[in-house]
Parts: structure tokens; sequence; C-alpha cells
């Protein structure tokens, strides 16, 4: 059961009231910002909580056991609260958000009410909409592994073990132009072969898309031109000069692990595992049955 703090408890019965709520917002890069509904700046557990934010909050519905209930929050895009090129960039995707009562007659009578993660943002105009995911959410993620012939891990990550932090694995480039909203020209990374970054990532370091990821869809040439076709827009626009770094891809399959990234005892697939057209299969007399192993 919650304990409301004493002094906050007393005031509450009172007559009349002086609460408003706030919210603690810790990103995934670890920068931490305080808002509040109210229209003054409030300072409480090490925090500054900010009025220019514009913040104000939806109705919200509270339920006993691990249901996943959600609810939002609304604000307006500033330079001193949340910009829109940060929204863009995903830099509050999965953030953590601490959700507050405080008296703002005497800020250190507060309490806190819940914590949840800023799931779905929604831009209108100059104004944002984020839902609020409880925790409980997480609960219905897949757990475990699945049984498929193709890779389940990261390339680069502990199970994958490849360094593709390295050379040839990493590089960095400029761009040079565009081709359409998913295509763009680069030079830097000419060395590489067609289809060498093939489902890998690329980071931009330089400009407004600063800090951005991007997912690339083919790595391709034509005559002495390099150029990236990616699975989505960037959220940030990219312009020509920007500098980024690329990481190479891998299709999940064990001939590219071993081909490509000389790493077959690390493949976290089942390549030998029979398909659904085995398994429904039948003895004849034209099937060789020689227990050869079955690639995928």
């Amino acid at each position: 059961m919650r304990q409301v703090p004493s002094a906050l408890a007393e005031h509450l019965s009172g007559d009349a009231t002086t609460v408003c709520h706030a919210w603690r917002v810790t990103r995934r890069d670890g920068v931490v910002l305080g808002f509040t509904e109210h229209d003054r700046d409030l300072v409480f557990a090490g925090t500054a909580f900010l009025a220019a934010s514009g913040f104000q909050a939806s109705d919200a519905e509270a339920t006993a056991g691990l249901s996943v209930e959600a609810s939002e929050i609304a604000g307006g895009f500033s330079s001193v609260a949340i910009s829109e090129a940060d929204v863009l960039a995903g830099r509050y995707d999965g953030a953590r958000v601490e959700v507050f009562l405080v008296n703002w007659q005497v800020p250190d009578d507060h309490m806190l009410l819940r914590v949840q993660e800023i799931g779905e943002v929604t831009r209108a105009g100059g104004a944002f909409r984020a839902e609020l995911r409880r925790l409980t959410h997480r609960l219905d993620q897949v757990q475990g592994r699945i049984y498929s012939r193709r890779c389940d891990a990261v390339l680069g990550d502990a199970r994958c073990k490849v360094n593709i932090d390295v050379s040839p694995w990493r590089a960095e480039g400029v761009v040079t132009g565009w081709l359409g909203a998913t295509r763009l020209i680069v030079d830097g990374i000419g060395a590489a072969e067609a289809g060498f970054y093939r489902y890998g990532t690329m980071r931009f370091l330089g400009g407004a898309a600063a800090g951005q990821s991007v997912d690339i869809e083919n790595h391709g040439k034509d005559g002495d031109d390099v150029m990236l076709s990616l699975w989505l827009p960037p959220s940030v626009p990219v312009a020509v000069g920007d500098t980024f770094e690329i990481r190479a891809g891998c299709d999940k399959s064990f001939a590219t692990c071993e081909d490509k990234f000389s790493n077959p005892l690390n493949f976290q697939g089942f390549p030998h595992m029979p398909g659904a057209d085995f398994a429904l299969g039948y003895a004849d007399g034209d099937s060789v049955h020689d227990g050869r192993p079955l690639y995928g």
C-alpha cells in the first residue's frame, strides 16, 4: 500500500489544496529532464521541473494486478523543454517517466504516484502527445528463443561476438547527394564491394541529424558513385556534407556467418533443422536418405 507523506496527507485533508503534477523524464542516454503543469518552476527531489514546457496530463485509470493500462501527456515543443528534433530522432523512445503529486507552495511535500515508460509519440503542428505505458507492458514481450534456421543474435552483440567497431566492419564517410527520400550517394566507403553494408546501420556524426541511426536496405554502386538505400526516410533531414559512421550488415544466414564473418561457431540459429516440407514428407524411391545434414 502506498504511504502518503504526513505533511502532504494533512494538506490534502484540508478544504483547499495547492497541488499539481510533475514529471521527471530519464532518457536512455542518461539525460534527466523535469516538467510540471504548474505556472512556475519547481525544485524538489534533486530536479528542476520546468513550467515553460506546457505539459498537461490526461485522465488516468489505475487498476490492481498486472494489467497494462496507459495514460498520456501532451505538451508543446520549445527550446527550453522538449525540442521537435529530439523527438524525431527517437531520443525519448522508451524513456522512464516518474509522475509526482506535489504541493507547489511547499515542493518538498510531494509523492511519487507511478513510474511509466514513454511509448508512442505523435506530433500535430507544434505540439506532441506521448503515451505513458505501465512497466507491466514488458510482460507482453516475447522472452526466450525461437527455433529458426536463421540467426537470432544482433550482429556484434555478446552472443555473436563479432567486433563490428573495427575495420573492415566499420567505416566513416560523408553524404554527397540524394536520389529520393530513402536513397543517398556517399563517399568514403568505396573500397567495400557492393552489398557489403546491406542490412547494416549508419549513424550520423554531424549536421542536424547528428546522433540519428538508420537501417540500410541495400548498398550498391553505379560507376564511381556509391549508393545506400534506407528502409525508412531519416526522421531528421540529412544534408550534403553530413558525416556518418557505417557498420556492415548480416542477413542472418549460416552461409553469411561462415563466409563473410568467419564466425560459424557462434551462429545462433539452427541451420540443420528440417523444414515443414521435410516434416510432412514421406519416404519414396526418388528421395535420398543418406544421413547428410540439411542446410537452410
